[in-house]
């Protein structure tokens, strides 16, 4: 599995060109008018993993496969896209398709670039974005609950949705749900307010790597919210120079980590993903899976054939393969562990599916 991102904002507060940063790609516009993006751009990443490196030069493979995060540019939004304002309707329903909503904020002054309002502020424009998506769930909640749908539904999902409703109704978020109901259950529901999100401040370069008033007051008001702080024209700078040179212009630049580091790193954690490995001399590979996940599990997202035909599983912590230099010779130092259907996979987990004809 992979996971797939969303970057939602009004309009010209930088999405295309962060977009274009994270996917080292020119496919999105990023011109000085509303609505310059229409339809989503897509484009999927290899997610960076210095442990998939290592792992595949002492397996020797000839191919060493990342895991993969996929960013969409969704159209800006304007207050009143619930009731179809701007291209309301569009935003609306790219935003459903996406696991994480990347809220990107401008958080930096600018007389060149036009904005809808007159002013900057991020936090008027992260309420505008989230009304319009409580707007659109309530609609889509009444609808759901109305006589002849409620009929479709069992006694748990019923009350779930019914309790989203008075929530909403009441205009609050329905976030308190989730320590509740079963996260297939929130995911089946294809609310956009039970969404997970990260707000991304897009600052100046002069304001890297603290952030300026601006971003600081976005932490302010939401303390318990995923906030990064990024500079999208630096970005893009970084991701177009050559891998040797990026060390040097980060380090110039005060940047610790880039943004599309940042955003995997912090979405992997509000997903609750894991990564673990597969290597032989003809492949080494990152999968993605939810933490907790089984072995026998693991194994199904390889192939399903792996999980209906699960023997067992041979497991060394992505530690010991480096330290010990494989599979073998982690057998030799007993630190190989055969494991069944039910065992926990961890993250950085190396293994290798035995598997019945």
């Amino acid at each position: 599995m992979s996971f797939k991102c969303g970057i939602v904002g009004m309009p010209n507060v930088g999405k295309s060109t962060l977009f274009n940063a994270l996917t080292t790609s020119k496919k999105a516009q990023a011109e000085n008018f509303p609505f310059c993006t229409i339809d989503p751009n897509v484009g999927i990443v290899a997610v960076p993993d210095e442990r998939l490196n290592k792992i595949s030069a002492i397996s020797k493979s000839a191919k060493t496969i990342n895991a993969a995060i996929t960013f969409v540019d969704i159209a800006g939004l304007v207050k009143g896209a619930s009731k179809g304002e701007g291209l309301g309707n569009k935003f609306l329903s790219h935003v459903r398709e996406v696991d994480t909503i990347i809220h990107l904020k401008r958080c930096f002054d600018s007389e060149k670039i036009q904005n809808v309002n007159k002013d900057v502020d991020p936090i008027r424009d992260i309420e505008i974005i989230e009304t319009e998506i409580l707007l659109s769930d309530l609609e889509s909640l009444q609808k759901r609950l109305e006589k002849s749908n409620k009929k479709k539904l069992d006694k748990e999902e019923l009350g779930f949705l019914e309790e989203c409703l008075k929530l909403i109704s009441n205009g609050k978020k329905p976030d308190e749900l989730k320590k509740k109901y079963s996260k297939d259950l929130i995911k089946k529901s294809a609310l956009l307010s039970l969404k997970p999100r990260i707000i991304v401040c897009n600052v100046d370069e002069k304001s890297l790597p603290d952030g300026n008033k601006y971003s600081d007051a976005c932490k302010k008001k939401f303390p318990n919210e995923n906030i990064i702080v990024v500079c999208a024209d630096i970005e893009d700078q970084i991701m177009n120079l050559q891998a040797k040179d990026r060390k040097d212009f980060m380090h110039e630049s005060g940047i610790k980590n880039t943004g599309l580091n940042n955003l995997i790193k912090t979405g992997y954690n509000i997903l609750e993903l894991n990564t673990f490995f597969s290597s032989t001399p003809k492949e080494t590979r990152a999968w993605t899976i939810e933490k907790n996940s089984k072995a026998v599990d693991a194994a199904g997202v390889i192939h399903t054939d792996f999980k209906k035909k699960f023997i067992r599983a041979e497991t060394v912590s992505h530690e010991d393969f480096i330290k010990y230099k494989g599979f073998n010779e982690c057998k030799n130092a007993g630190k190989l562990r055969l494991e069944g259907k039910d065992y926990i996979v961890k993250d950085g987990d190396v293994i290798f599916f035995r598997t019945g004809a």
